[in-house]
């Protein structure tokens, strides 16, 4: 096995493992009592909060390497992961001290549910896609990174906006 493979089937693994987690974390039973033993009620603004700085660095990490900035694009490009990482810490934390998601009761379920069940897919596809596209990048196989991140970037500003918008239709 090469070392291209050997990582590659490294993030397949940890994209399994984190979306196993974040299903089992909304759909699964709690351990009695761990319900509101902290208070998370802050997270879901702290959730859009990194979602909407996650949308910003992805942008301002595309327009730096259009002009060919590459380093400075590298360091985007990484902050943009720390904080998409930070908002799946946060999300995990939330979801485990609180009980199930909140229900949308607004006036628009159709395109609520959209958003929703559309967010949730591309965000599972997200995550080894984003791990790809970082581990491309920073191996230097450019082309295979060039190639993923015209895959990556738009699906990756899906799910960090949506999150953004179910935010605001929830809250």
């Amino acid at each position: 096995m090469n070392k291209d493979s050997f990582w590659i089937r490294i993030i397949y693994i940890i994209s399994i493992v984190i979306c196993s987690a974040v299903a089992f974390l909304i759909l699964g039973p709690r351990p009695v009592g761990i319900e509101g033993a902290i208070d998370v009620s802050s997270l879901p603004l702290v959730n859009a909060s990194l979602n909407a700085i996650t949308t910003a660095l992805l942008i301002f990490g595309y327009v730096l390497i259009r002009n060919k900035k590459r380093q400075l694009h590298k360091n985007i490009m990484l902050a943009s992961f720390g904080t998409s990482a930070g908002f799946l810490v946060s999300y995990i934390i939330y979801h485990w001290f609180k009980a199930g998601p909140k229900k949308y009761i607004g006036d628009y379920p159709e395109f609520y549910f959209f958003i929703l069940i559309t967010h949730i897919i591309l965000a599972s596809i997200i995550i080894p896609l984003a791990l790809i596209t970082l581990y491309r990048g920073w191996s230097e196989d450019l082309p295979k990174h060039r190639r993923i991140a015209k895959i990556t970037l738009p699906l990756w500003l899906y799910v960090s906006i949506t999150g953004v918008i179910i935010y605001i239709m929830l809250y």
